[in-house]
C-alpha cells in the first residue's frame, strides 16, 4: 500500500510489518526518515506541515483538533464576526448583493416559467416556422442559454465594479480583529 504522495508506508508496526524485517518494506533496505509511521489518510507534506530541515530527524506534525473543544478565544472571535456584521459597511455590501440577485434570479425564472408554460400550452404557436428549419421554440432554447451566460456575467462585473472591493476590506479588517484577539496567531 502507498501514501497519497507515493512514497511506501515506513515500518509502522501495522499489518505490512513482518517478523525479521524490521526497517524494511517489501524487503528493501530504508532510512530512518521511511521508518517512521505515515499515515496514508493525512498527507503532511501536501498540508504545509511535515517538511524537515533536512537533518532526517522526526517532524512533528500538530494533533488534530478535538471536536467540541473551544479555546477561550473562540468566543471572542464569535464576537467579533457578530461586530462586522452589524456593521454599517457589511449591511452596504449585502444590500449591493441581494439589490442585484433578487431582481435578476425573479426575471430569469419568469422568463424560464414563461418558455415552460409556452411551450406546454401552445405548442402550436412554438412550432410556426421562423426561418426555415428554425421555429419559436428553437429560438426561446437558445435564448434560455444566451439569458444564463448574460446573467453571469452581469453578476460577475457587478460583483467586481460595486462588490469586490469592500467586501475584501472587510476581509482583511476582520481577519486584522480576529489576529488581534487571538494574540497576535493567526
Amino acid at each position: 500500500m502507498q501514501s497519497s504522495n507515493s512514497r511506501p508506508h515506513g515500518d509502522g508496526g501495522g499489518p505490512e510489518r513482518t517478523p525479521g524485517h524490521e526497517g524494511t518494506y517489501d524487503g528493501l533496505q530504508r532510512s530512518a526518515e521511511d521508518m517512521r509511521y505515515r499515515d496514508p489518510w493525512y498527507d503532511a507534506l501536501a498540508s504545509g506541515w511535515g517538511e524537515g530541515d533536512g537533518t532526517g530527524a522526526a517532524v512533528s506534525v500538530p494533533a488534530a483538533r478535538r471536536e467540541g473543544h473551544t479555546g477561550g478565544g473562540a468566543q471572542a472571535t464569535a464576537q467579533v464576526y457578530l461586530e462586522v456584521q452589524r456593521s454599517a459597511a457589511f449591511q452596504e455590501v449585502r444590500g449591493r448583493y441581494r439589490r442585484f440577485v433578487v431582481p435578476g434570479v425573479a426575471a430569469f425564472f419568469l422568463w424560464y416559467v414563461a418558455y415552460v408554460v409556452a411551450a406546454t400550452a401552445a405548442p402550436g404557436w412554438m412550432a410556426r416556422p421562423v426561418a426555415g428549419a428554425v421555429n419559436v421554440a428553437m429560438l426561446a432554447g437558445l435564448g434560455q442559454f444566451l439569458t444564463t451566460f448574460l446573467l453571469a456575467w452581469a453578476y460577475a462585473r457587478h460583483a467586481r465594479l460595486r462588490r469586490d472591493r469592500a467586501a475584501l476590506e472587510l476581509r482583511w479588517d476582520t481577519q486584522e480583529l480576529t489576529r488581534g484577539v487571538r494574540g497576535g496567531a493567526s
